[in-house]
Order: structure tokens, then C-alpha cells, then sequence
């Protein structure tokens, strides 16, 4: 047998012998199956433990971050990987019996692995089984089951209508699951809002094992999961709004290099972006470019609900020193787009219902943070930081504009507050499974130029540096971040709701008794 053979199957015998060990876990399978004894489908079929040859492909299934495949990570006591609504009730009545912590897995997106792992005994709830799409053109309407991809999504509202959307994110793999509770966004916030603007129903597993829709959780529930993470309970499926969009929508995007003025032109996107038509919106992506040799470039990439015969003339009167032409311009339907903006064939429609990951990066190991901007920064402090990220290899940024439909819903609407008031949303991203000083020293730099009392956070950029439930740390600190003033409020639903503090991770909303 090969040395790498030997190493394999020994680090296999170490996992099955630290699962074996856990408490409880023939009880909480025979749990399992008692609860889900009438279910159209048998849960057994479901349920993977260690000794199941499909347990680790299983596992490691949706690790979309690499930074957290260690072999030393304590694996789950089982998974389960629900098909049936009554898998879903089984295991949150047989994990609260048992005491089993519960992380719930939709695509792993989340980039702190707070899905898929934890310091203490725990289950995991894959939910990726759950992926039903069913599209009502007439009513404008969807019922997506939390498991479905945005890709699914996309794919389906495109093969029932030419002139219908959803305003969600660009990555293609990730799920509505964790998307929605996180208050999704995309390159449509600015015409249509947040993914949880255009939630109208949605149906939810509580800490009882109960099925509960909008009418029986009540509106302080229902607020509270548009946006309040997974602290509430298991989202079954969500009823969406659909969105109107043009046949024909354009799609562009503008490399620029140091010595093309890239900095001037961040400069102004600044005073531009956020005051643009509702109807277009342009993000900047900063990064070492393959196609360019690697040379640290910015990226302006836009999506504007219309034709190029009107695009052109509004650039050129409201952002003229961009200088886009016709040839940067790609005019094609909605659906086609959603590709275009993963680097991706926009012909091949197909590939939105691949469930691997579709970054640009891959499942690297990577670590992220944000910021919320509400002043233009100088063009000095520009120049300074353009030096530090291309002199950071590894180190990517992308600032999303706002205004529009954002700049017109109250913050207390959901429990995502950062909605007037802001130019723009940054992203950082930081590939390395080394030291994580570089992003760190970024992102102290950018300190003065950020929101600030508290430094607010983009609760889907998931950074457990913002703060943590446990280890002595005030709550309040990260949920003021997060959510501002909503976080009482959310606080408050949390001790109606789930008063145990079952539903839990190290940022969850704990109860106003913990």
C-alpha cells in the first residue's frame, strides 16, 4: 500500500473512532427513524454516520471554503441529508432531545463553515435534497425550496418567461437557503432591493418540530427571518415576488490599468455610481487579472435593464470619463447575463444548474470581511490603498454601489438596516492558507474611510472577527454591525421564539436571558 493509501485510511479510522465515541448517537438515530416512522420517505435512506462509505463525500460535499478541511475538525454525529419535510422535523426534535448542536447546511456557502462545522457534538441538516422550483408566471410568484441554487432558480424563471427576474446574487452555486436569511443581494438591489424585499410567504420548521407558514409564525417571525440569520429556525421554502425586466438587457465590462487612470476613475465612480438610473448597476472588482499577466487591474462590470442604444448616451452625459464603447457592450437576455457575470458562457444556460461551486477562485481557502462606505474616500487615500492591495497577493476587493430602491426602504423594513445613506458596500477577500495579517493590515487602513460607532458589517460576508456569542463577549457588540437598532427587536422575537436557544452558531441572535 502507498504511504498517501496509509495516511488516508489512517486519518479514516481516527474520524470513525471520534465518532464512535460520541454520546447518544444510536439513540438519536433510533430517535430519527421513530419520529419519521410515517414518512412517505424513509429516513434511513438519509442518514449517513462514519461507518457509511458515502459519510466523508458526504461531508466534504459543500466545503466551499478549504480553509476549514482539517482533519483535526471534530466531525458531525451523523448527517442527515432530508428529501422529506418530516426529515427536517425528525431531526430538530431528536437533536434538541439529545442535545445535539445543529448546523444547517444548504450550500455551504457560508464563509466561516459555521454549516458544516463546530467545536461540540453536533448534527448536520443537509438540505440540498429540498430543491423543488415551482414558477406561477400568471401570479408573479415561486415557492423555492431552501436547498435550490440561484442557478436552479434562474434557470427555471428563465424557461417559464423572457421578461421575469429575481433579484438575487451572481454566484450561481450558492443557495436560497442561506442566501435569503443572510439578506441576499445582487447586481438588481439598486432597481428592485434585497432578496428579502421580494419575499412574500415562506414556510419554516420550528423549535417544536412544527411546520409554520407567514399566517402561524406571525410578523414579528416572519421579519425576523427576512435578514436575522439562522436563529429561528429551519426554512423549509420561500415564496418569492417576481421581478419585471426588459427582453433585452445589457451587460458590460471595462478593465483599467494603473497607468489608464484607474484611480481617478474609482474616484468619480464614487460620486457616480450611487446617483445613476436605478436601472444600472456597476460594481468594481479589484484584482490580479489572469487574461492581463496578472497585473493588478479594476474591473467595472454593469448590468443595465436596457438596450445599448440607450446606455451609451446616458454613460457618456453621467460617466463620461469611463470612455465605454459599443464593443465593451454584450446586449442578450437576463438569464444569459447571470453567466456573464461568473466569466462563464452565456450560452450555455445549462451550466446555472451545476451545484459546484462556479467562483472565479475555485474552493480555495480564503477569509473575507467588509465595510460600509458612506463618504468618498480622497483620491490620496486611493493611491495609497491601490499600492497596498497590489502589493498584497491574494488580496481582492469588490465595492458594490447603492441608491436607488435601497435609498427608499426604511432600515427597520427587515433586519438588514444599511439602506439610505450609503455610496457603496465593500467586500475583501483574502486567498491564503497562511497568515491573515495582509487582509488585516487592509483593513485597518481602511478604518477611518468606513462607517463608523459602530463599523458596520454585511451579515452574509459571515466574519467571526466582528464578534462572537460566548467567550465573554457582548452580543450587542456584533449585532449593532450587523443589524444597528434591529437587533433588540430581533432579540426580542428570539426569546419568543426559540426562548432555549436551540437555533444557534456563534453569531446567532441569542435570547435576551443569555
Amino acid at each position: 500500500m502507498k504511504p498517501s493509501s496509509i495516511a488516508i485510511l489512517s486519518t479514516l479510522l481516527l474520524l470513525i473512532t471520534k465518532a464512535n465515541s460520541e454520546p447518544s448517537k444510536d439513540a438519536f438515530i433510533q430517535c430519527l427513524e421513530n419520529q419519521a416512522n410515517m414518512s412517505p420517505k424513509p429516513i434511513s435512506e438519509a442518514i449517513f454516520t462514519a461507518e457509511s462509505p458515502l459519510f466523508m463525500p458526504t461531508l466534504f460535499a459543500y466545503f466551499r471554503n478549504s480553509r476549514f478541511n482539517r482533519t483535526t475538525n471534530r466531525i458531525p454525529t451523523a448527517i442527515i441529508t432530508a428529501t422529506h419535510e418530516t426529515h427536517v422535523q425528525a431531526t430538530v426534535i431528536c437533536a434538541k432531545y439529545h442535545s445535539l448542536l445543529l448546523r444547517i447546511r444548504s450550500g455551504g456557502h457560508d464563509y466561516e463553515g459555521l454549516s458544516y462545522v463546530s467545536n461540540e457534538p453536533f448534527v448536520i441538516l443537509d438540505m440540498f435534497s429540498l430543491r423543488s422550483i415551482d414558477i406561477n408566471i400568471q401570479a408573479e410568484t415561486a415557492w423555492v425550496q431552501a436547498g435550490a441554487t440561484l442557478g436552479e432558480l434562474y434557470y427555471s424563471i428563465s424557461q417559464k418567461s423572457k421578461v421575469h427576474a429575481f433579484p438575487g446574487g451572481v454566484c450561481s452555486s450558492v443557495a436560497t437557503g442561506g442566501h435569503f436569511i443572510g439578506a441576499g443581494y445582487g447586481n438588481l438591489l439598486r432597481k428592485y432591493g434585497l432578496t428579502v424585499d421580494n419575499i412574500i410567504d415562506a414556510k419554516i420548521v420550528d423549535v417544536n418540530g412544527k411546520i409554520l407558514d407567514r399566517k402561524s409564525m406571525g410578523e414579528d417571525v416572519f421579519w425576523a427571518i427576512r435578514g436575522g440569520g439562522a436563529s429561528f429556525g429551519v426554512i423549509l421554502s420561500w415564496n418569492l415576488k417576481l421581478v419585471s425586466i426588459p427582453e433585452a438587457v445589457t451587460f458590460f465590462q471595462v478593465d483599467r490599468a494603473l497607468e489608464e487612470g484607474a484611480v481617478d476613475l474609482v474616484h468619480i465612480w464614487q460620486e457616480v455610481a450611487n446617483k445613476l438610473p436605478e436601472d444600472i448597476f456597476i460594481r468594481l472588482k479589484f484584482l490580479h487579472w489572469r487574461e492581463h499577466d496578472n497585473k493588478f487591474m479594476v474591473r467595472f462590470v454593469a448590468l443595465y435593464l436596457g438596450k445599448t442604444d440607450t446606455l451609451l448616451p446616458m454613460m457618456n452625459q453621467r460617466f463620461p470619463e469611463l470612455g465605454l464603447k459599443q464593443k465593451d457592450c454584450i446586449e442578450t437576455s437576463w438569464v444569459e447575463t447571470t453567466l456573464l457575470w461568473q466569466d462563464m458562457d452565456p450560452k450555455q444556460t445549462n451550466l446555472l444548474l451545476d451545484r459546484q461551486t462556479t467562483s472565479t477562485f475555485g474552493p480555495s481557502p480564503f477569509k473575507a470581511k467588509s465595510d460600509y462606505v458612506k463618504t468618498s474616500i480622497a483620491k490620496p487615500a486611493l493611491e495609497e490603498l491601490w499600492k497596498k492591495v497590489d502589493n498584497t497577493p491574494g488580496l481582492a476587493m469588490e465595492w458594490n454601489p447603492y441608491g436607488g430602491k435601497m435609498s427608499q426602504i426604511p432600515e427597520s423594513e427587515t433586519p438588514f438596516p444599511h439602506r439610505a445613506g450609503y455610496k457603496f458596500k465593500i467586500q475583501y477577500w483574502y486567498f491564503s492558507n497562511d497568515t491573515l495579517e495582509p487582509l488585516q493590515k487592509v483593513y485597518d487602513f481602511m478604518a477611518p474611510y468606513a462607517s463608523q460607532s459602530p463599523r458596520e458589517a454585511f451579515l452574509n460576508y459571515r466574519d467571526l472577527d466582528v464578534g462572537q456569542n460566548g467567550n465573554g463577549e457582548d452580543p450587542n457588540v456584533f449585532g449593532a454591525k450587523y443589524f444597528k437598532g434591529n437587533f433588540e427587536r430581533l432579540r426580542k422575537v428570539k426569546t419568543k421564539f426559540d426562548p432555549s436557544n436551540f437555533f444557534r452558531n456563534e453569531q446567532s441572535i441569542p435570547p435576551l436571558s443569555a
